[in-house]
């Protein structure tokens, strides 16, 4: 009788992580294409931070840093989004996400009011 029992439980959790163990997950899987045009993007803002930091034929002055914090909130959300699928994920991943990069650029414009880069 307990291998009834036993037999009956264990079949639904079989089938339950039959169905999870698939490589379906819910949404359309974006193509390779699409990770190569991504990593382009991400390859061509890269260049675009070096150039803006290197580059001293133009005074960037005070626009520098927040050109480059910029960028890489840019890359930070194409990253986040496409490779780490947060596009299809449920939503409050993405608002951690969200709020961790908040804090960090917090932190970054605290840090350079403090040590008075701005003036």
């Amino acid at each position: 009788m307990s291998d009834t029992a036993t037999s009956e439980h264990s079949e639904p959790e079989a089938a339950e992580h039959h169905d999870d163990g698939g490589h379906e997950e819910g949404h359309a899987h974006p193509s390779d294409w699409a990770y190569v045009k991504i990593a382009v993007v991400l390859a061509a803002i890269t260049a675009l931070e070096v150039f803006t930091y290197f580059e001293t034929v133009l005074d960037w002055g005070v626009a520098l840093v927040p050109s480059l914090i910029f960028m890489m909130v840019v890359k930070f959300y194409l990253v986040a989004t496409w490779f780490m699928h947060l596009r299809f994920d449920n939503k409050l991943f993405g608002r951690m996400f969200t709020a961790g990069l908040v804090l960090a650029v917090g932190v970054y414009l605290v840090t350079l009011t403090v040590f008075e880069f701005w003036v």
